[in-house]
C-alpha cells in the first residue's frame, strides 16, 4: 500500500509538472511563501531542538548504549562509513555551492547588509558554516539514530512509522495512521532526492556549457538526467556492499583530489587563515544565528527565507533518506560514536571545502583579479578553476565528481525507498529500487522543468513541513523509549553504565 500511493502521488506530481507547469510553479510559490512568512520561526526553534537532543547524548551515560546488540560489530570500516554518509549527505551540495554560496554573502546579498568588505568576508564564512554544520547534520543525525536504535535494538522494521510505537502503540504504528507516516516519508524523500539530482544535473549541465559553450537548458539537462540514470540503476543493481560502498571510496578519493589541487594552487594562507577565523566566529555566534528571524527588518528576513530557511527544509525533506542510509550503514556503533562522528565529522570537513572554494572565489574577487560574482551559481566553481594552474584538470574531475555523487545519491535514494515500500526491507527487490529510480529521476526533470532551480527549492520547503512534525514524533517517542531502557539497565545519572551495554 505504501509503495502504490507514494508512486501514484509521485506520478501525478510529474504528469502534472510536465502538462500545467505554469500553474505547479504558481502553485509551490505561493505556498512556499506563506509557510515561510508564517512558520519561520518554527523551523528555526524544531532544527534547534534537534541539536540540542543529540548533543546531548555526548554527555549522557546513555550514550554508551550500542545500536545494535551487545555482540554486533560495525558493517563497515570508519573511513568507509564515514565516506558513504558523506557521500549521501552532502555531496553534490558541496560541489554545487561550495564556491557559489559564500561569494554570493560576500558580493551579492550579504547576510548582515554589507558586502564587498572584509567584514563581508568573515560574514559570509560564519553563515555559510552554519547552514552546512552541526545543524545540518543533527538533522540527519537525529532520524539516523531513531531508526538504528529501534531498528538494531529492538529488531523493529527500518520503517519510520516503527519508531512511533513507544509513543502511539503497535496497532496504530502498523495501522493506516503508520502507512500514512511512511507514506509522507516516502513524498519528502523523493523530493528531497530529486532536488539534489537538479541541482546535479545543473551543475554538469553548467560545466559543459562554460567549457564547451553547449546550451543551458532544460533538453540539455533531461539527456544528463538520463545517461546518469542508467550509470546509477546498473549500479543499484549490484547492491549496497559493491555499488554504494565502491561509488563513496571513489567520491572520497575525487573530492580529496580536487580539494587539495585548489588548496595547494590556490591562496593556500588565505584559505588556512579564513578557516580558523571562520571557526571562531562560527561558534561564538552560534546561539544568535540558530534564532535569527529578524522581525524588524524585511531585506533580512528575505535573505533568511532564501537562505537559512531553505536549508533547513532541504535537510528536513532529504532526512528520511539519509537517516535511513545511515542507520542501514551504523549497526555496532555506541550512540556517542555516532552522534560525535555523524555531527563533527562531516561538518569539519565542509569547513574546510568551503574555507577552500569560496575562500579562493573570495580572494580572486576581493584582489580584482575575477568577478566570480557575475557568473550564474552553477558556472562560478568553473570560473575559479579558470584562473588557477591545470584548469581543465580541475575542471574534468569537478564534473566527474558531480556525475559520481550525482550516482551514489540516486543510488542511495532507490535503496532507501525500496526499504521504506517494502516494509523495511535490508534488501528491497531489485525492480522497487529500479521503479523508484526512474520516478526519482522523472521528479527532477519536472521540477526542473516548471521552474529550474527556484521550483527545486519551493517544493523542498513544502515538503519538509509535514515531516519536521513526524520527526519531532520520532523525537520524543525515542526519549520515552530509551530513558526506559537506561532504567532496566541501570544507566542514568546516579548508576555509572556498565561496559558495552
Amino acid at each position: 500500500m505504501v509503495f502504490k500511493v507514494s508512486a501514484a502521488i509521485m506520478l501525478v506530481l510529474v504528469v502534472f509538472g510536465v502538462i500545467w507547469p505554469d500553474a505547479l510553479e504558481q502553485t509551490t510559490s505561493s505556498i512556499k511563501t506563506l509557510i515561510a512568512d508564517t512558520l519561520g520561526w518554527y523551523y528555526l526553534i524544531v532544527v534547534t531542538l534537534f541539536l540540542l537532543v543529540c548533543l546531548s547524548f555526548l554527555v549522557t551515560p546513555l550514550g554508551r548504549i550500542k545500536l545494535g546488540k551487545r555482540d554486533d560489530k560495525p558493517e563497515f570500516s570508519r573511513p568507509t562509513w564515514i565516506a558513504m554518509l558523506f557521500s549521501a549527505g552532502m555531496g553534490i551540495g558541496l560541489v554545487f555551492w561550495g564556491t557559489a554560496e559564500p561569494i554570493s554573502h560576500y558580493a551579492v546579498s550579504s547576510p548582515t547588509g554589507e558586502t564587498g568588505t572584509e567584514q563581508a568576508i568573515k560574514d559570509a564564512m560564519r553563515f555559510t558554516y552554519f547552514h552546512w554544520g552541526i545543524h545540518a547534520w543533527a538533522i540527519y543525525g537525529i532520524v539516523a539514530l531513531v531508526l538504528a536504535y529501534f531498528n538494531f535494538r529492538h529488531e523493529q522494521p527500518g520503517l519510520i512509522s516503527a519508531t512511533l510505537k513507544p509513543l502511539i502503540g503497535e496497532k496504530a504504528a502498523k495501522g493506516a495512521f503508520g502507512q500514512v507516516i511512511d507514506i509522507l516519508a516516502v513524498i519528502a524523500t523523493v523530493i528531497g532526492v530529486a532536488t539534489t539530482l537538479g541541482f546535479g544535473a545543473v551543475q554538469i549541465n553548467g560545466g559543459l556549457s562554460y567549457l564547451f559553450d553547449l546550451p543551458s537548458g532544460i533538453l540539455v539537462q533531461f539527456i544528463i538526467i538520463a545517461v546518469v540514470t542508467v550509470l546509477f540503476m546498473i549500479s543499484a543493481w549490484s547492491g549496497l556492499g559493491k555499488g554504494i560502498k565502491i561509488l563513496s571510496n571513489a567520491n572520497m578519493g575525487l573530492a580529496s583530489l580536487l580539494f587539495l589541487l585548489v588548496f595547494i594552487l590556490g591562496p593556500t594562507m588565505f584559505i588556512l587563515n579564513l578557516f580558523t577565523n571562520s571557526i571562531g566566529t562560527y561558534v561564538q555566534n552560534l546561539p544568535m544565528m540558530s534564532f535569527r528571524i529578524a522581525p524588524l527588518n524585511a531585506e533580512t528576513r528575505d535573505w533568511i527565507d532564501a537562505w537559512t530557511l531553505f536549508y533547513w527544509a532541504w535537510w528536513i525533506a532529504w532526512s528520511p533518506f539519509v537517516g535511513v542510509f545511515i542507520a542501514r550503514v551504523s549497526r555496532g556503533r555506541t550512540i556517542r560514536e555516532f552522534v560525535f562522528t555523524v555531527l563533527i565529522v562531516p561538518s569539519i570537513i565542509g569547513f574546510l571545502w568551503f574555507s577552500t572554494f569560496g575562500g579562493t572565489a573570495i580572494d580572486m574577487e576581493h584582489s580584482g583579479l575575477r568577478m566570480i560574482s557575475e557568473l550564474a551559481a552553477e558556472e562560478s566553481l568553473f570560473g575559479v578553476f579558470e584562473n588557477l594552474p591545470l584548469s581543465w584538470i580541475a575542471s574534468i574531475t569537478a564534473m566527474t565528481l558531480v556525475a559520481t555523487f550525482f550516482i551514489t545519491s540516486a543510488d542511495s535514494g532507490t535503496f532507501v525507498l525500496g526499504m521504506m515500500t517494502t516494509g523495511g526491507s535490508e534488501t528491497p527487490g531489485t525492480s522497487i529500487k529500479l521503479t523508484w529510480g526512474v520516478l526519482l529521476s522523472a521528479t527532477a526533470v519536472a521540477l526542473l522543468y516548471t521552474g529550474g532551480l527556484q521550483a527545486l527549492q519551493n517544493t523542498m520547503i513544502i515538503a519538509a513541513l509535514p515531516f519536521s512534525i513526524i520527526m519531532l514524533l520520532m523525537v520524543i517517542s525515542f526519549i520515552k523509549a530509551i530513558y526506559k531502557e537506561g532504567r532496566e539497565l541501570g544507566v542514568g545519572r546516579f548508576n555509572p553504565p556498565h561496559k558495552d551495554k
